[in-house]
């Protein structure tokens, strides 16, 4: 899971540096940065899943399209780097030996970078890992233009000493992973099998559990398909619900011929799967019932029906109120993906009533604590957000578990400011015009009243 980032120079943003909690929510007006600070890390997801080594950053992929250097680099100054830090809880830990006798063992790992735009293209200007206090760093040389030097950093040890290993190696893969020829080096250079095996297999299991982190980031964007009136499924199994939920259907019929059972609670009753969305479906006052049907035995064609009330007819997806269809693959990503997963989840508010709104929020917590997931939120829904603020004050959502951040923007740059909790989710530290002014529009609309009733008697 994640835990903190740092960047620098990326659209809007000349730096910003967050935490996460489970539970991460991004408010702020339109063309604030919210979205840009999930798009750095989206871009890195389809960075990992790019099958061209020589990648250096996948710019326009399945995630997010971002153009060209230009028009995401800071202020569209291609003389200006991109950098980042991101760190992750692994939920697990990792051994590390990089120098007898000291055994280094954590679960915190932290992966920054750093690129820049030059004639012959993008090219990485340094790749720095840290595990445990442990730190392999590989910079570019300052003396040659093609060189990179790689340090590590065993500051750690006692007595303290610090090992520095120069050496001319290529330029970091995908922007993360260390080259080649550096593991090349640690083969032919060590001077026993146990310190070969002590130093060079740990610069895989940096970027093996880099690349699961970001295995376990699921996205669903702001724009939804449109439900259809029916859906051909065969018989396979997709990672997520698409990035514009068109897979939630197939997701739904894959949990389902799998037997899959989720709940509500620790040692709660368990339900199968496609109960569980007719649940939380149900719960959010949108419909009565929902299942997901084949039109004919063999068809490989479904049909997902909904009954709005109680002992009310079924009607289609297709023929019910929009909201459903939209907030469908959000309920079905909450309870689709691995536990321990991160979802990241964009206005998943739209085309939902008020009352919708704040009910999505009890999903999101109860799912994420339930299932142990990651859930970060980019929202305009002032409703979901007091909803969030009123479960911390019942203690059902712990304060120290949501984090929540308001954007803005001053002079053309964005701005981030942590909203502080007190014990009973009361925001201390709340933004002007932070969710419109309506105290404001009240008094307006009261004021032009009164002056139109005094108006009106002095004629």
């Amino acid at each position: 899971m994640l835990t903190h980032l740092t960047l620098t120079n990326f659209k809007t943003w000349a730096r910003a540096e967050l935490a996460f909690g489970q539970i991460t929510g991004l408010f702020g007006t339109n063309s604030s940065g919210k979205s840009s600070l999930l798009q750095l890390i989206l871009m890195m997801k389809q960075t990992r899943e790019a099958t061209d080594r020589a990648t250096v950053l996948e710019f326009n992929g399945p995630y997010v399209n971002l153009g060209v250097y230009r028009d995401m680099i800071h202020g569209h100054d291609e003389k200006q780097s991109l950098s980042w830090d991101i760190a992750f809880d692994l939920g697990k830990v990792l051994s590390l030996r990089p120098g007898r006798p000291v055994h280094v063992v954590s679960g915190i790992i932290r992966v920054g970078g750093t690129v820049s735009m030059e004639k012959m293209g993008l090219t990485p200007e340094d790749l720095k890992y840290e595990l445990g206090g442990v730190r392999g760093e590989l910079s570019k040389s300052k003396k040659r233009a093609v060189a990179y030097d790689f340090m590590i950093d065993e500051s750690y040890s006692r007595p303290k000493r610090t090992e520095y290993l120069y050496v001319d190696v290529q330029a970091p893969i995908k922007s993360y992973i260390f080259p080649d020829n550096l593991k090349v080096y640690y083969n032919s250079n060590q001077k026993s099998e146990k310190e070969f095996s002590d130093n060079h297999h740990n610069l895989p299991i940096f970027e093996l559990a880099y690349e699961e982190q970001f295995d376990c980031i699921f996205y669903l964007g702001p724009l939804r398909e449109y439900p259809r009136r029916d859906y051909l499924w065969e018989r396979s199994r997709r990672g997520d619900v698409g990035a514009r939920g068109e897979n939630a259907i197939e997701a739904i019929l894959a949990a389902t011929a799998a037997g899959e059972m989720r709940s509500r609670k620790p040692k709660g009753r368990r339900m199968p799967f496609q109960a569980m969305v007719a649940y939380w479906l149900k719960e959010m006052g949108l419909i009565h019932d929902f299942k997901v049907v084949e039109i004919a035995p063999g068809s490989s064609r479904w049909q997902a029906r909904v009954q709005i009330r109680k002992g009310g007819t079924e009607a289609l997806l297709t023929d019910v109120g929009f909201g459903v269809s939209q907030v469908l693959p959000v309920i079905t990503l909450l309870q689709y993906v691995p536990e321990g997963s991160t979802v990241i989840l964009e206005q998943p508010e739209i085309h939902l009533h008020p009352l919708a709104q704040a009910g999505l929020a009890d999903v999101i917590v109860e799912t994420a604590l339930q299932r142990n997931l990651q859930v970060i939120v980019e929202s305009h829904s002032e409703h979901l957000l007091l909803r969030l603020q009123r479960r911390v004050a019942e203690q059902t959502m712990p304060a120290d578990k949501l984090k929540l951040y308001f954007c803005d923007v001053v002079k053309n740059e964005s701005r981030l400011l942590p909203l502080r909790l007190d014990p009973g989710g009361r925001i201390e530290n709340w933004p002007r015009n932070f969710m419109g002014d309506a105290f404001g529009e009240t008094y307006a609309a009261e004021k032009a009243r009164l002056e139109r009733e005094d108006g009106g008697s002095a004629g």
